[in-house]
């Protein structure tokens, strides 16, 4: 049996819209970082880029289940000595949902150039309104 290889003609993008409000923000991402490796689409193959464009929306109203607010820290490292930053869930979703979003996004794309590629696509907005609506994206349901 032969690998599928699909074409660049094969390759269509299409837009689509998640609403976080309500629900659990890695259930959101889950299905974002789907969409933008292309895995819904029966033309997927692992080495190609043939993902979709993802607009996720009102991420200020995503929630997180159990304690995580309170005992979920997010931390990165700036690269110098003694450089361990780390800022608590409860404070990143006030101030900033939607850097917390992205980053639950791109933590579940490969650590590749397709994943890079892929995290470009994503748009994420804190409120109900965005700047894509000329593209008509397609309302996606988790």
């Amino acid at each position: 049996m032969s690998t599928y290889m699909p074409k660049a003609s094969d390759i269509t993008r299409k837009w689509y819209v998640i609403d976080a409000a309500g629900k659990p923000l890695g259930r959101v991402a889950a299905k974002a970082a789907h969409i933008l490796r292309g895995k819904h689409k029966p033309t997927y193959a692992p080495h190609a880029d043939c993902g979709d464009h993802v607009i996720i929306i009102n991420t200020d109203k995503a929630v997180l289940t159990g304690k995580k607010l309170e005992q979920k820290y997010h931390r990165w490292h700036t690269g110098w000595i003694g450089g361990l930053k780390e800022v608590q869930y409860s404070k990143l979703m006030k101030e900033s949902s939607d850097k917390a979003m992205t980053i639950a996004v791109t933590g579940m794309l490969p650590n590749n150039t397709l994943g890079r590629k892929a995290a470009t696509r994503l748009r994420v907005y804190k409120g109900a309104e965005h700047k894509q609506a000329a593209q008509t994206p397609i309302v996606c349901e988790l």
